[in-house]
């Protein structure tokens, strides 16, 4: 057993480049459509697809979120704001490995099939129950309530990826009911169905190791990193360090 940090950043890229080796999206690729819903995970997530389809120019990931968490005293998710400020251009869409630019997810969902697949990054993670939750700010639901028509009413794919960092103790539906109650102020709560893929799926995909959280925290770059334990034979082990290795300096997110 071999135990390794992760930073929140890093723990990004390597859920991005495990999502991008997911049998799911191979599969698309090359049948059918993927949704990548803009949100600063999936930036990446876009980032290594794009990438790998030769499609990389135009897209920046620094522009694609509609709105984010920011540090106090700019502790805001202003989505409208930050869009304008930010250029954004809309979700990834890609049919049948091209990335058709400027759609949206409510462009691409009537469309949507079994087999095609929606990616949507979560606010809340309980990775015990590997159960993901969306925090709602729009009053008609937002981008997850258009995707969930073809993954409930279609059996679209819905992938969540989401660092531990975003972790929660308390389950998911306790703490909605809390957030949706009439009076309460702030972002609603959304639990969702889908399959969720922290830094600990992304490790199992790309080496095969058992990967266990067992603590956190740090300072001087390393806030909301997380420490995992690191289980299999010689073989699998070398493969992480390598891929670990890999992701290690991932600058922090700017804008």
């Amino acid at each position: 057993m071999k135990s390794c940090l992760l930073t929140p950043a890093a723990g990004k890229r390597l859920i991005a480049r495990a999502v991008a080796q997911h049998e799911a999206i191979a599969s698309a690729l090359s049948e059918g459509t993927i949704v990548i819903i803009a949100g600063t995970t999936n930036g990446y997530i876009a980032e290594e697809l794009l990438r790998a389809l030769g499609q990389a120019e135009g897209f920046s990931r620094r522009r694609f979120f509609r709105g984010i968490a920011l540090p106090p005293p700019m502790a805001v998710t202003d989505a409208g704001r930050l869009q304008d400020e930010s250029g954004f251009f809309g979700d990834v869409v890609i049919e049948k490995g091209r990335w058709v630019k400027g759609k949206t997810v409510f462009d691409a969902v009537d469309d949507l099939r079994e087999g095609d697949v929606i990616l949507k990054g979560a606010n809340a993670v309980d990775p015990r129950a590997r159960q993901a939750a969306i925090l709602i700010g729009h009053p008609h639901g937002g981008t997850i309530l258009a995707a969930l028509q073809a993954v409930v009413g279609r059996r679209a794919r819905l992938l969540l990826p989401v660092g531990l960092e975003k972790r929660v103790h308390t389950p998911l539906a306790d703490l909605a009911a809390w957030l949706n109650a009439p009076g309460s102020k702030g972002p609603r709560l959304l639990p969702v169905p889908g399959e969720v893929l922290t830094e600990i799926e992304a490790l199992k995909i790309l080496t095969g190791v058992e990967a266990q959280l067992i603590a956190g925290g740090g300072v001087c770059g390393a806030e909301g990193a997380v420490w995992l334990g690191l289980r299999g034979d010689e073989e699998s082990l070398c493969r992480a360090e390598e891929v670990l290795a890999a992701v290690a300096a991932e600058p922090p997110f700017s804008r």
